[in-house]
């Protein structure tokens, strides 16, 4: 059997092994819409995602310290600023004070490393 391999290599951005299931995120920059914005990464029921750091109430990053997204629980991504809830699969605004749901950046996972993937609209940050 052979593992899915994504069709674009996409951006290394860490070992798999650095998201651990509701623990802290990794950051990233990233260009979206021509603006440099942080971006993080978590693991969730055993799969990766990723986001823009951008609540959807007020435009601000929603960590309270660096990597730190979700709840107590560790069910839910929260803005430590405002209360807007999210669905940490999805992004999806589930509570709170918030305007849909977050930006969602493609990531792939295969042979330990975790990637993500450039849109029309999101680019790595160029030094």
């Amino acid at each position: 059997m052979f593992e899915d391999r994504p069709a674009v290599p996409g951006i290394a951005l860490c070992s798999s092994a650095d998201l651990v299931q509701g623990g802290l995120a990794v950051p990233f920059d990233v260009r979206y819409g021509g603006q440099t914005c942080t971006a993080f990464a978590i693991r969730f029921k055993g799969e990766v995602h990723a986001y823009l750091n951008r609540c959807t109430h007020v435009a601000m990053e929603m960590d309270y310290r660096p990597g730190r997204f979700f709840d107590d629980s560790g069910q839910w991504l929260l803005c430590h600023f405002h209360g807007a809830t999210y669905e940490p699969a999805s992004g999806a605004c589930v509570g709170g004070r918030c305007r849909g749901g977050l930006v969602k950046i493609q990531l792939s996972e295969f042979d330990g490393v975790v990637r993500w993937h450039t849109a029309y609209n999101l680019q790595p940050v160029e030094f």
